[in-house]
């Protein structure tokens, strides 16, 4: 117990070993994530799960705004510096903070319950009046949740500051597990009103599970709020952040308006599909991002060192993240089939998902640099820069989202195309704003990783195409693919060879044979390439295994290429 207690509480010294653990934990929570999508539409079917979904938007629109506006970009990167010179009013930050955010939170949630009905009157006009009062009543229960979330947000960025991340890692496992249980056990009875049940549980375990460590970091709530010159400084750190996301909750809010357009059932096809995608971009974005915030916090004044840690997270995670993304686009349908492929999830939803599913995958590599750019110039105390980058991608991605769904008539999937082409181009000036800062004389031969990354994802791509086409006996049957044109069924005796993947266990073999030579392939073409993070992640993994430790990134970022 005492073993378990230390590790815990132990602290993260190094930018990957706080990554690696935050990685661990993520797979885990969005693992279970998809456990929870997979429980929701086996009670649930895609018109229903809809409005459940849309019962989350006026709530996640407050609570995004006022949390993740503040401490991502303002709250931690203050606290952190405030913990380092060990100031002695550093709890009172953090407690001030919680307070000031209930309160806000506590306003903004009453005056839009108020108004529910008619705001959601806007966002979803394609629902029905009875779906409509239907989702009100779903989204005013919601907003005791997100209550909740304040104030675990609070406790997160207090031990993420402390470089403690594993508790806060550990939560969202709480807060899945609570919408599982909320679903399994109050659904046959309640309906859609089982999971958001789950919701507020689950919300409520998150804060829980990550009190007991903040408390004995020192933190302790109080009712006196104390503007001091650093919550000051985070209000204006933060206000630039808070006005991003507010355009980013439009973008969302005109996605569920125009998707409510398409049909009822289309929002659901695009959250199972964001679902899928977060995947990787939760794993590598999420973990590498959070992990160097801190770290890059403290090097703000050491631009070199501050260079090699930020250019060394992005080659680590191009090397992980753009072979994620083939899998994930050449798979789409035997992986929607698996995850979501219940009885009320039939074939056509299948496909309409598996559509988004490619569109947001296009895009995976450029939302994992969003989020570490923008928190590098967060860490800079620069967040007028990314705001306003971000912005205007943001409004281009509203923009692009009435082009493709309502000018050229696009299905679902536009949604997800329009959302990474703006991810795309706010990437690209993100990292060239960002090299200008930092190099005097921008090589080209800095770009090397990233070219050596994308040539193996694409050669391991079209080897787990021919894999998954080559094996599928419905491929063959009906003619669908390439093999059917050239006329190799009638010299090749198939059927000896093929899987039925109308079974699952057949479907699960073909996926991860498919996935096991996609990697192999990757893996080949890295060293062929001479890839030089293919190096640095074999050496990794044999200290962990061999040598029992975590050792730090390295600390030229040319060093890889």
């Amino acid at each position: 117990m005492k073993s378990i207690k230390q590790f815990l509480n132990s602290q993260q010294t190094s930018v990957l070993s706080a990554a690696t653990l935050i990685m661990v934990m993520i797979i885990a929570s969005r693992l279970l994530g998809l456990v929870r999508q997979r429980v929701l539409a086996n009670f649930f079917g895609p018109n229903d799960l809809s409005l459940f979904f849309a019962a989350f938007r006026l709530p996640d629109l407050i609570f995004e705004v006022l949390v993740y506006g503040t401490f991502a970009s303002a709250f931690i990167p203050v606290f952190t510096k405030a913990l380092k010179d060990k100031e002695k009013n550093v709890w009172e930050i953090a407690s001030s903070i919680t307070n000031i955010g209930v309160i806000i939170f506590s306003v903004l949630a009453l005056i839009v319950m108020f108004f529910a009905n008619h705001l959601y009157g806007i966002l979803i006009p394609g629902f029905i009046p009875e779906h409509r009062d239907q989702v009100v009543v779903l989204s005013k229960i919601l907003f005791a949740a997100q209550g909740f979330f304040v104030i675990s947000y609070v406790l997160t960025a207090v031990l993420e500051s402390s470089r403690r991340f594993l508790m806060p890692a550990v939560a969202p496992l709480f807060y899945n597990l609570g919408i599982i249980l909320g679903t399994i056990f109050f659904s046959p009875k309640l309906g859609l009103m089982g999971p958001v049940i789950g919701v507020v549980i689950g919300a409520f375990c998150h804060a829980a599970v990550q009190l007991p460590l903040a408390i004995k970091l020192g933190f302790r709530f109080s009712f006196k709020i104390r503007i001091s010159q650093d919550v000051k400084k985070i209000g204006r750190l933060s206000l630039p952040r808070v006005i991003e996301v507010i355009f980013l909750q439009v973008a969302k809010s005109v996605e569920l308006l125009l998707a409510s357009l398409i049909s009822t059932a289309a929002y659901t096809y695009y959250t199972f599909g964001n679902s899928l995608q977060l995947l990787p971009v939760g794993l590598f974005g999420t973990s590498i991002a959070k992990a160097a915030l801190p770290t890059l916090s403290r090097l703000s004044d050491d631009k070199e060192e501050f260079r090699k840690i930020l250019f060394n997270a992005l080659y680590q995670v191009s090397f992980v993240v753009l072979p994620a993304a083939s899998i994930l686009m050449i798979l789409r349908i035997p992986l929607v089939r698996l995850v979501f492929g219940t009885n009320l999830f039939d074939w056509e939803s299948t496909v309409q998902t598996g559509l988004v599913v490619s569109a947001f995958g296009m895009g995976i590599i450029f939302q994992v640099f969003n989020s570490i750019l923008a928190r590098a110039f967060y860490a800079l105390h620069n967040t007028k820069t990314p705001v306003i980058i971000s912005i205007s991608c943001i409004t281009l991605n509203i923009i692009l989202d009435f082009i493709l769904i309502k000018v050229f008539k696009f299905p679902v999937w536009g949604l997800a195309a329009a959302f990474s082409l703006a991810s795309f181009i706010q990437a690209l000036v993100l990292f060239i704003l960002m090299s200008k800062r930092l190099y005097q004389n921008f090589s080209f031969r800095a770009l090397s990783p990233f070219i050596k990354a994308i040539l193996a994802s694409l050669g391991s791509g079209m080897v787990m195409y021919f894999i998954l086409k080559f094996f599928d006996r419905s491929v063959w049957v009906k003619r669908l693919s390439f093999l059917g044109k050239i006329d190799l069924d009638r010299s090749i005796p198939f059927e000896k060879f093929v899987l039925n993947t109308q079974y699952g266990f057949n479907l699960l073999m073909l996926t991860l044979m498919t996935v096991t030579v996609g990697v192999i392939t990757y893996i080949l073409l890295s060293l062929l390439l001479k890839s030089g993070e293919l190096k640095f992640f074999a050496g990794y993994i044999k200290r962990i295994f061999v040598s029992k430790k975590v050792s730090p990134l390295p600390t030229d970022p040319l060093d890889n290429i």
